[in-house]
């Protein structure tokens, strides 16, 4: 990373934030900036107190109401990404276009802290100067995004034609795009539309939340298989419990593409996904529950999501084009784990 010229930010305490820590005080009157990149240049020596230009370098500093702050943030910014001789499972390539599965745990991008075996790197090296500039150098080719830890497909465009149409399709809601979640619970009714906007979470900024004010958000939903996983039956309190399902495999169809989209609606309706570790507070199984399907939640360490369909129609050609993948291993061995023997 270089730093550049910084930026330079005043803030003065209220009544309201006597006794905040000074990074946690900064963090919610820079809500772009994360807290530990404001600790981390709190501790450099870059938050003066204004009038007096001391210095204040300890995070845990407690503000006092008319404290004044001048913070200097350097401008971080990232070196261009290289290509690396990251393997590919791609589906479909041709001149304009490709389609690919990309698997959990790989990050789409390069981001601050996170410019190595990313996505891009791999199609760079895949690619070479084929790729979209359009979206420029940091996301050659990318018209869309799927979270680190969720699996599935995803199309990359290769020429400026590819890009500007697919870009079009996603804008006007055209572009196919279906989930397979393992939720915790049954939703009920089994299927139906769950239409409500979305937000950056105020207080937790890794976190998008439900907010009037938001961008609108449509998720299309149905039951696909109703899970009942085994159980220890000790009592007759036990015997009723274990004739209710207690999770399910549910289908997502997107009409809108949010950040989190999906994870925070199921959340928001009471069926969090299984091993999500922002929306889900649920992810200890219940007493009841055999050791193996304990062990099946509790090994499972990220959220239960796969993108399996994606369906859109050729930017060049015009040919409507869908393709589907099945499964990862992962979600097919929780889902067996939860089934009842």
């Amino acid at each position: 990373m270089i730093n550049q010229a910084p930026h330079i930010y005043e803030t003065v305490a209220e009544e309201e934030d006597k006794g905040l820590r000074l990074d946690k005080f900064l963090s919610i009157k820079l809500d772009n900036i994360s807290r530990s990149r404001l600790k981390s240049l709190i501790v450099e020596g870059q938050v003066l107190m204004l009038g007096s230009n001391k210095i204040i370098d300890d995070p845990s500093y407690r503000v006092k109401p008319l404290d004044g702050f001048k913070i200097e943030i350097p401008e971080i910014i990232d070196p261009e990404p290289e290509g690396e001789d990251i393997p590919l499972d791609i589906h479909y390539e041709d001149e304009h276009l490709l389609v690919l599965y990309k698997p959990a745990g790989m990050v789409v991008h390069p981001a601050p802290g996170n410019n190595t075996g990313t996505l891009v790197n791999a199609l760079i090296h895949h690619c070479g100067d084929s790729l979209s500039g359009i979206n420029g150098v940091k996301r050659p080719g990318i018209v869309h995004r799927i979270d680190k830890d969720t699996s599935g497909l995803m199309v990359v465009a290769k020429s400026d034609i590819a890009h500007r149409g697919l870009s079009k399709q996603f804008a006007k809601h055209s572009m196919e795009r279906a989930y397979m979640a393992v939720c915790w619970g049954v939703p009920n009714p089994t299927s139906g539309t769950i239409d409500l906007s979305l937000k950056r979470d105020k207080k937790n900024r890794l976190k998008i939340a439900v907010n009037p004010s938001g961008k609108h958000a449509i998720t299309h939903y149905k039951v696909i298989k109703r899970l009942e996983p085994p159980r220890k039956i000790t009592s007759r309190e036990n015997v009723k419990q274990g004739l209710a399902p207690s999770l399910s495999l549910v289908e997502c169809r997107l009409e809108t593409g949010r950040t989190h989209q999906v994870r925070v609606h199921m959340a928001h309706e009471g069926y969090p996904l299984v091993g999500d570790p922002l929306y889900s507070r649920r992810n200890n199984p219940q007493k009841n529950f055999t050791d193996k399907a304990k062990a099946a939640l509790a090994d499972f360490k990220r959220q239960a999501l796969h993108a399996y369909l994606i369906g859109f129609t050729h930017p060049a050609t015009k040919e409507a084009l869908t393709f589907e993948t099945e499964l990862p291993n992962d979600m097919k061995r929780l889902i067996k784990a939860l089934e009842a023997a």
